[in-house]
């Protein structure tokens, strides 16, 4: 089920599907969010929709049938997790990448380059998550923006310490990423945090 979040005279739910003619439409599921408990502050530190998916998916297989459809070019989609509780990336994952990075001083700025396997993971700030639809701020035009294409996985259940072999037991789905760098001396984690810096969209 390929869920997305959209904007449409309001934000809505909806699953894409693939028309006969070949084009993207989007079933209308947005009263499934009725089933999601009421909440006062202080707020859960997690996404109350990836934290009650099980119940979200059965009232969609619900609606599904009757839900109206609504041509993906009439939307502007919107990240598909709305709030994250963290974003987790992992860095220099690209080997050509890495070498043109260490082969250019205008782009590593004498910061130490390691491979992922010494320089582990890394934070973006979840305020710069963005939707396909939304469009991408771009800052510091004076220096180099650069962008990679990653895989996203959503993370659907508390973790920690988790087994390889029960580690996808917890990713509830999978999205496209683009994550954004500002080139510069200043720390990973502020130069990839800039306000529309982390584009996800559900397209496969």
């Amino acid at each position: 089920m390929r869920l997305a979040r959209f904007e449409n005279s309001g934000p809505g739910l909806g699953v894409v599907s693939a028309g006969d003619s070949g084009v993207d439409f989007l079933r209308d599921v947005t009263p499934a969010l009725d089933a999601l408990p009421a909440y006062r502050y202080p707020l859960p530190g997690v996404d109350p929709l990836i934290a009650n998916f099980s119940a979200i998916s059965d009232r969609i297989r619900t609606l599904l049938p009757s839900a109206p459809a609504i041509p993906l070019s009439d939307v502007a989609l919107l990240a598909p997790v709305a709030n994250p509780g963290k974003i987790v990336a992992a860095p220099v994952n690209y080997a050509k990448h890495l070498d043109e990075v260490r082969g250019d001083e205008g782009l590593h700025h004498q910061n130490q380059i390691n491979t992922i396997h010494k320089a582990g993971l890394f934070l973006k700030a979840t305020s710069a998550l963005a939707g396909a639809g939304e469009g991408i701020a771009l800052r510091k035009l004076e220096r180099r923006n650069d962008h990679e294409i990653e895989l996203a996985f959503v993370i659907g259940r508390t973790a920690q310490s988790v087994s390889r072999r029960d580690a996808l037991d917890y990713v509830a789905g999978y999205a496209i990423g683009l994550d954004i760098t500002i080139r510069g001396s200043e720390e990973r984690s502020l130069r990839k945090s800039a306000d529309s810096y982390a584009v996800t969209w559900d397209r496969g």
